[in-house]
């Protein structure tokens, strides 16, 4: 189910009309694909093409194929069916696809490329050192629309550093608690009351992470009228529980495309026992040097696991911390062990009482938009 956030929907176009090149971010599980994939219908299927370049940025001559195969945007007149000669001829023939293509009525069409910073794998190939930023600077210069978007953040703002103008990069908002109500009724649109009273308390302990809201919904909607989030997250972070595998993904993804595999886990658990902590606390756990501990540090910064404020690191993601105290031990949690800590989780982020009395949750369409949650906007100049 795809919920519908009109006013970051609305931000995005309004990019887009005004021609820039939105580029999307958000952590796994923040709604970036499912915003994609909205977006593409509200512009018209014929007048826009959706590509994840995580599942066909293979090598360039294949995701050339695939692109040409899959989109319904075309060039004008006779694409050429020769197979490129070179690596870096399929690469130019891509970008030229992109820049030739025409909507039905001759105007520019939209490509929303998802993972956009999967290009990195053609790195390897003969002449595509530096694609990233080729692509870049071709995408801006291009009369086609783009919407880009992707899961690492830091990467994406360094490879933005020095890009052209027209790129705008807006950050996914967590999901406020009217949207929650919004995806609720999705489930059961006659449960209205129970979507409303429950809303604060799962876009609390979710972080407002829109994978993780749509399971705890679910679950709970499994529940019938009981309104007891606390229980349903702990059934979903039990060892065979959807949240643990959903959160396990996300982990193991990111630690993959990290350096140092075993020392990041290393690190995390030490975050997981105890957060935030300085540098020297860290090495002192770790029985390694800061220089090195500083390495390793950044190197969980870079694909947005970890964040530091005031020299203090800490989970960027506070339920990923949560499976990693439950997860990252030699045995599994027993039942004991899930509803402790998962209570313990929940009673330091659940809205105080006084708090859902003073601010009645709205239904999405009641409640005007807030622009403070769109206003995550970052101009590349």
């Amino acid at each position: 189910m795809i919920v519908e956030r009109p006013a970051l929907e609305r931000r995005v176009l309004a990019s887009i009309e005004a021609g820039r090149i939105p580029v999307l971010l958000g952590g796994c599980g923040t709604g970036r694909t499912s915003l994609l994939l909205r977006l593409s219908r509200m512009l018209g299927l014929d007048r826009s093409q959706y590509l994840d370049f995580s599942a066909c940025a293979t090598t360039p001559e294949r995701c050339l194929s695939a692109i040409v195969a899959a989109s319904r945007v075309r060039p004008a007149g006779d694409w050429p069916g020769e197979r490129p000669a070179s690596a870096r001829a399929a690469f130019d023939s891509m970008l030229a696809f992109f820049d030739r293509a025409v909507a039905p009525d001759g105007g520019p069409p939209t490509f929303l490329v998802d993972e956009i910073l999967d290009l990195r794998t053609f790195e390897s190939f003969p002449g595509l050192r530096h694609v990233q930023k080729e692509t870049t600077a071709r995408l801006a210069a291009s009369p086609s629309r783009f919407v880009l978007a992707s899961r690492f953040t830091a990467r994406t703002h360094r490879l933005l550093r020095d890009a052209p103008a027209r790129f705008e990069v807006i950050h996914v908002p967590a999901l406020a608690a009217a949207e929650v109500v919004s995806l609720a009724l999705l489930f059961d649109g006659g449960r209205r009351e129970w979507a409303t009273q429950m809303a604060p308390a799962v876009a609390a302990i979710t972080n407002g992470r829109a994978a993780y809201v749509h399971l705890l919904i679910e679950a709970m909607a499994a529940l019938g009228p009981v309104i007891d989030p606390v229980a349903a997250l702990a059934a979903l972070l039990a060892p065979g529980g959807r949240l643990t595998a959903r959160c396990r993904e996300s982990y193991e993804f990111r630690l993959h495309r990290a350096r140092g595999y075993g020392a990041l886990k290393a690190i995390l658990g030490i975050l997981a026992e105890d957060e935030p902590l300085t540098l020297t606390e860290i090495s002192q756990h770790l029985y390694r040097t800061p220089g090195s501990t500083k390495d390793y540090l950044s190197w969980l910064e870079d694909v947005d696991l970890i964040t530091v404020q005031n020299k203090r690191y800490a989970f960027e993601d506070p339920l990923l911390r949560l499976y990693v105290r439950l997860h990252g031990r030699a045995v599994p949690p027993t039942d004991d062990d899930v509803v402790r800590e998962v209570h313990a989780y929940a009673q330091a982020r659940l809205p105080r009482a006084s708090d859902r009395e003073s601010e009645p949750v709205m239904a999405a369409a009641e409640r005007p938009p807030d622009p403070d949650r769109t206003s995550g906007i970052i101009e590349i100049d």
